[in-house]
């Protein structure tokens, strides 16, 4: 019994078992297996690893976004004359946000008094004219629009530079100040329609960095987005404000209907890093697939060829169950393990 458990423990610990493999000389598998093994390698590589950099681990952005208008307009209006108007007068709000309206079209009604008419039949309230619709001169398309992200003015926009540049998606992509009429260009609008109506207009601060590279490669990308379509149910942008005056102790107010272009700007993106771990973890998902090449060419091998029963006697080995005893003293029922080392001692 102490010398059965001794062989026991002495199995278990010097003795290593790998499965059977055969070796099968057939032009289609070996064809099929080697090209989704490079298959399975380029998705890897390629996509994995490459594309998706499946070597770094990965983390979101947290961003604030403040925006500085520039420009003046002039309007002639026949109960208010001329005006010019500036940021203070045409953007909403005026400090400027990550979502602002800019006026390009109004209807003004002026003079509203609140108050009550004599309880008589022939009687009659005073009118009051409404002017309008009164477009803003083309100068607020040529408005320009700075806009500050927290990391966008890179190494390459300086004061000087910001003093001369407008922003353009070839000559000059990281110049952060914009001409109105070329950012609702790039939306694909047309800028006199949808200041007639008005509309929204999307702005995309895009951040992909790979931090395993020096900072000062890590750059903002522009895009422009038109959010306002022509079929829907209420086109157009549009809001109300007023300006209350007292005028002879009576309260007064001017009562505008404003038409403008609201700006949405959005911020997204990542930021990668080598790490270790997902490193691992991607190489060894990568080591997993190959086994589909092995699945699919036992699956053609095993069922789907010609000779696929004469492939599976070869790959399998059936061994009958025998009764206590049958074979303890034959020597044809000798292990493999046993006869392997009896080969040996002999050679």
């Amino acid at each position: 019994m102490a010398q059965r458990l001794q062989d026991e423990l002495a199995a278990f610990f010097f003795e290593y078992d790998t499965p059977r493999m055969v070796l099968v000389r057939n032009k289609k598998v070996g064809v099929v297996f080697r090209l989704i093994q490079f298959v399975v390698l380029v998705y890897v590589i390629g996509w994995v690893f490459v594309y998706e950099k499946g070597y770094q681990t990965s983390s979101g952005l947290i961003s604030s976004v403040s925006v500085k208008l520039k420009g003046l307009a002039v309007t002639q209006l026949p109960g208010l004359g001329s005006q010019v108007w500036d940021v203070a007068d045409y953007v909403f709000p005026a400090q400027g946000d990550s979502s602002f309206v800019i006026m390009t079209n109004f209807i003004a009604t002026l003079q509203q008094v609140q108050g009550y008419c004599a309880e008589v039949r022939t009687a009659t309230c005073p009118l009051t004219p409404i002017l309008g619709p009164i477009g803003v001169n083309n100068m607020e398309e040529e408005v320009p629009l700075a806009i500050k992200d927290r990391r966008n003015l890179v190494e390459e926009v300086d004061a000087a530079y910001m003093k001369t540049c407008l922003y353009h998606k070839i000559l000059h992509p990281l110049c952060p100040v914009f001409k109105l009429g070329y950012v609702v260009q790039e939306s694909g609008q047309n800028f006199s329609t949808l200041a007639e109506k008005g509309g929204v207009v999307g702005i995309t601060i895009d951040w992909n960095c790979d931090l395993d590279w020096h900072v000062q490669y890590c750059k903002p990308i522009y895009e422009f987005h038109g959010l306002y379509e022509e079929k829907n149910l209420s086109p157009g942008f549009n809001f109300r404000f007023a300006r209350h005056f007292v005028e002879n102790g009576t309260n007064h107010r001017h009562l505008f209907k404003v038409f403008g272009i609201r700006f949405d700007i959005l911020v997204d993106g990542k930021a990668g890093k080598f790490d270790i771990i997902p490193t691992m973890t991607t190489i060894g998902s990568g080591i997993g697939i190959f086994g589909v090449a092995t699945v699919l060419c036992d699956l053609l091998l095993l069922h789907i060829l010609p000779k696929r029963h004469y492939y599976k006697q070869k790959k399998f080995k059936y061994a009958e169950q025998m009764g206590p005893g049958a074979g303890e003293h034959d020597p044809a029922a000798t292990s493999s393990t046993l006869g392997l080392q009896e080969n040996m001692k002999t050679s």
